[in-house]
């Protein structure tokens, strides 16, 4: 595979039925239009807002993901335990567990490409150490990749660039998620690794990181009364990052940033 072009879509983090909702819509389209080799799903958000189960895992793969990543969430639905025990292409945080569950990285060899999914520490009371432990799976399980895109699963901005220029040059790219905001900084770093803050998030708009204003609001004022619940007006939001990666180096990326309005499918 060394020299070919692999184009990869990274979609951002699905908010509930809005979110796999706007994923049915998009991802075939796109699979077509871009000639797609790879697309990674984050999903952690899938199932009611919270974490994934058996049903909202398949309709994601319906859609047209090749593979799922986790976050905070991971551990919110009973079922996932299950999940990452039977399917490889549904990876957690590596340094949210040690041993299984689950894996936190996915790896092709006969593409030579490998995918890592980490957690951050700042303000997410993670336990072990995102830096140690993908430095680690660089050295071991994921040494002698050519293409290795890497979800970091963080809140802290800082911390998502203080991982991305420590992997300047070791990785193909690394994506923040978590925030559901997409942030305009997306570029290549002075060694050669695409970095973007945060991708964003498939939900509703007209919402709070996914989630009904009038709840978020309430609680402001009546802490006892807060209730996050998921907005499901149309229109949508779908954002995603679009990478062309030849010799494991992007050459080429488009940051998709989409309304869908209703009636649209």
């Amino acid at each position: 595979m060394a020299g070919d072009t692999l184009r990869i879509l990274f979609v951002g983090d699905v908010i509930s039925k809005p979110g796999r909702w706007t994923l049915s819509y998009k991802l075939p389209r796109l699979r077509e239009e871009l000639s797609l080799d790879l697309i990674i799903v984050n999903g952690e958000n899938a199932a009611g807002g919270f974490g994934l189960n058996r049903k909202t895992a398949e309709e994601i793969f319906q859609a047209g993901a090749d593979l799922i990543t986790l976050g905070n969430h991971t551990w919110d639905e009973k079922e996932i335990v299950e999940l990452l025990e039977e399917n490889e292409r549904i990876i957690r945080p590596a340094n949210i567990h040690k041993g299984p569950p689950g894996k936190g990285f996915w790896v092709d060899r006969k593409r030579s490409v490998g995918v890592v999914n980490l957690q951050g520490q700042v303000f997410m009371n993670t336990r072990f150490c995102p830096f140690y432990e993908v430095d680690q799976l660089l050295r071991e399980e994921l040494a002698g990749l050519e293409t290795i895109i890497v979800d970091f699963h963080a809140e802290a901005t800082a911390e998502k660039a203080t991982m991305a220029f420590m992997l300047d040059g070791r990785v193909t790219a690394v994506i923040g998620t978590h925030t559901h905001v997409q942030t305009n900084d997306a570029r290549i770093l002075p060694g050669g690794t695409f970095f973007i803050t945060d991708v964003g998030m498939c939900g509703a708009l007209n919402s709070i990181i996914g989630m009904k204003p009038k709840r978020i609001i309430e609680g402001v004022f009546q802490p006892w009364k807060f209730r996050m619940e998921v907005a499901r007006s149309f229109p949508y939001l779908f954002n995603a990052v679009f990478l062309e990666v030849r010799s494991g180096k992007v050459f080429n990326w488009k940051v998709i940033n989409e309304v869908i309005e209703e009636g649209s499918k």
